[in-house]
């Protein structure tokens, strides 16, 4: 902590002198940018997106309000490569490439979300997306500079809590309502900046989102679970059209129990501007009360449980970066967060059956290199620490600490159709099991010490087409749940056991990327292979397995067993956007994109929960005042299934949407009509714990009204 503290002190006195020393930047609502008129992705080093070696995508505008949905894993769903877990409407976070949990980074403006929903899929992310002026996903191996975690690539939500720039009247206002038919879905989220004197902005926000029960296609148990149900509890034998009354409970079709939500945040931010740089801090408040889709029992004796989580984080950020024009330094950017967590995971009757606690503080320095010719780099030091502690008789975890440093340096260079990249990341990382009152849990420390990197290259066969090559060697220290896990999940209602005795995971991947972007058609693809050793899985087994590590303790739930074994990942994505032609000033374009993934465990099988194959094509109509959109998604059927886990049904969705931009598409007033999942099918995802409990939303009609002053 105290490399931050000195970071904070050097980029306080770089940048306090410039605050009243230079001229304001005025009429700017943006970052500057480079001269390309290229999107431009976050990152240790900007750059423009066709120019990234790696798989990339970036949601925001009206594409941003298209996909607009109450989790960030629903918001992203429809990119290539990236699917979501999908446990229930209000617990959905990404999976890119197959990669989930652990693997996978979820960062607000650069820093992790500080919550728990890495540890299990029913813990809600901890970022609205309501909030977000742009969600950027990097795949591949770049994305280790945020962490050996990120293996599977990272997603980045920006928002404007820590302004950046001034505004260009002296004032700023954004807002967004938002109506879903599926759920009843209601929300409004509404920012705003102030510029007070020459270089100080002061910002405020909040959102506000309640939804009810989601309404689904038809029966929420699949078939299968519901044969097993049928069959074991004496109800009527009709699993193919009779809905089901479970234990007394209302009939399970059309609706999804216990899947309302209700989450309200806040936050104020204030930001010194300058033509060299800015530093800002922030404080929000996150408050959520959301049900867990009811899983329902299929086995004698198991206890069925509807449980809520309730949900409160505070946190505090700061965000500083000088740019110094020097000649060997061009910048110096800080980062750091801190945030209290809890959630209470509430009984059918209100009381708090469990209680999850999680502090936490990661913060990154960077210094950027003035560049050299064809040479530019950056480097840093990263560090995060996360208290986190599980009570109540259900507790599956004890209490813990996980304290992690991280050095890293990536490095550029540009010889105009050649270009290659090479990044290095060396991490640290301490976990310890501090208490153990039940005599159950592992009690001790683990180490363990990473070395990953990464090394690319590209070439431009053209302006318009460049192909490029990155090889990766990662390393990744096993996550405390996977070390120490020993006890029953209501939320998962899974029995969950770790092994204190996990190596580092360890790596080799290569990848393959093409960029192809002319003034009529863009194309990006990217095929990649990862072969794993000491590859960490959790998987359903024997129930006898968790029974011999819970004794005596009676275990009733499925047993859940993380285990380590080689293994092996392959797959592509790939997206095809082309203007066809126009008529008078209606340009009519086409896109369509693809995603695979094949991921086994050398001498086992396949990986439990991996996306099924996917395509997914669109066809719109674009004035300057109106977007005209219908698209088709079809989903492929699994049938590379783990023991226990059920095969997947294919399915096909079709939606629209019409987006009026009525002043224009330079003005920030828009609203967006959309009718999803038209004809009103069963949906399930193969990825989902709870694909044969909780299907997606049925038939949804959605009204997004986006303004901006």
């Amino acid at each position: 902590m105290k490399t931050f503290l000195i970071g904070v002190s050097l980029v306080s006195l770089l940048a306090m002198p410039a605050a009243y020393a230079q001229t304001a930047t005025q009429g700017s609502d943006t970052a500057p940018a480079p001269r390309s008129n290229d999107i431009i992705v976050t990152g240790v080093l900007q750059q423009s997106e066709r120019d990234v070696l790696q798989g990339t995508s970036v949601l925001s505008g009206e594409a941003l309000s298209r996909a607009l949905r109450p989790t960030i894993g629903e918001t992203l769903a429809r990119l290539p490569g990236v699917s979501a877990t999908s446990f229930g409407p209000t617990a959905s976070r990404p999976i890119l490439r197959g990669f989930q949990g652990e693997r996978i980074r979820v960062l607000t403006d650069g820093i992790g979300s500080i919550d728990v929903s890495n540890t299990s899929v029913d813990h809600a992310v901890v970022i609205d997306p309501l909030l977000a002026e742009r969600i950027e996903v990097l795949r591949g191996p770049s994305a280790l500079l945020f962490g050996s975690s990120a293996v599977g690539g990272v997603v980045n939500v920006v928002d404007t809590r820590i302004p950046r720039t001034l505004p260009a009247n002296g004032y700023r206002l954004n807002g967004i309502a938002n109506y879903g038919s599926a759920a009843n879905e209601r929300s409004l989220q509404g920012a705003g900046d102030v510029a007070v004197g020459d270089h100080l902005v002061l910002h405020a926000d909040g959102s506000y989102l309640k939804t009810g029960d989601l309404r689904i296609g038809g029966n929420a148990l699949s078939r299968g679970a519901r044969t097993a149900a049928l069959g074991q509890v004496g109800l009527p034998q009709d699993p193919a059209d009779e809905p089901i009354d479970f234990a007394g409970s209302a009939a399970i079709r059309g609706k999804l129990p216990n899947s309302a939500a209700e989450t309200w945040t806040a936050g104020v931010g204030a930001s010194i501007v300058t033509d060299t740089g800015s530093l800002g801090v922030s404080y929000s408040h996150y408050d959520s009360l959301y049900g867990i889709p009811i899983r329902y029992a299929t086995a004698v004796g198991q206890e069925q449980e509807a449980p809520r989580l309730d949900l409160v984080q505070n946190r505090v950020d700061l965000r500083g970066e000088v740019r110094t024009g020097g000649d060997v330094i061009g910048a110096i950017r800080v980062r750091i967060g801190h945030a209290t967590y809890r959630h209470y995971e509430l009984e059918e009757d209100g009381s708090i059956g469990t209680a999850f606690f999680n502090n936490g503080t990661e913060g990154r320095v960077e210094i950027v290199q003035a560049r050299r010719g064809p040479w530019s780099g950056a480097s840093g030091v990263q560090y995060f620490n996360r208290l986190f502690d599980v009570a109540g008789e259900e507790a599956f975890l004890p209490r813990n600490e996980t304290n992690q440093t991280g050095l890293f340096t990536v490095q550029q260079f540009d010889f105009g159709r050649f270009r290659a990249e090479g990044g290095l990341r060396y991490e640290w990382s301490d976990l310890t099991a501090k208490t153990d009152p039940d005599n159950r849990f592992f009690v001790g420390n683990r180490s363990f010490n990473a070395l990953s990197g990464s090394l690319g290259a590209s070439y431009g066969v053209s302006d318009a087409v460049r192909f490029g090559v990155n090889l990766s060697r990662t390393e990744r220290a096993p996550s405390a749940e996977e070390l120490f896990a020993n006890g029953g999940h209501a939320g998962t209602q899974a029995y969950e056991l770790g092994s204190p005795d996990f190596r580092l995971e360890k790596s080799w991947g290569v990848e393959a990327t093409l960029h192809a972007h002319t003034d009529r058609a863009n194309f990006d693809a990217s095929a990649y292979y990862n072969w794993f050793s000491n590859y960490i899985s959790e998987n359903q087994v024997d129930p006898a397995v968790c029974q011999a590590a819970a004794d005596p303790r009676e275990v009733d739930l499925p047993c859940f067993q993380y285990q380590q074994a080689d293994a092996r990942y392959y797959g592509f994505e790939a997206d095809l956007s082309a203007s066809l032609f126009t008529i008078g000033s209606t340009r009519i374009n086409a896109d369509v994109l693809g995603d695979y993934v094949h991921a086994n465990i050398v001498d086992v099988g396949p990986v439990p929960r991996i996306p099924a194959p996917r395509v997914l094509g669109g066809l719109e109509a674009q004035t300057d005042f109106l977007t005209a959109r219908a698209e088709v998604e079809h989903a492929f059927r699994q049938n590379r299934t783990a023991d226990f886990e059920t095969r997947t049904n294919d399915y096909t969705m079709v939606n629209a949407s019409i987006a009026l931009s009525p002043f224009g598409r330079d003005n920030k007033t828009q609203l967006l009509l959309s009718a999803n999942n038209i004809f009103d099918v069963t949906a399930r995802r193969a990825s989902s714990f709870l694909k044969d409990f909780a299907p997606l939303a049925g038939r949804d009609l959605r009204a997004t009204l986006r303004f901006g002053l």
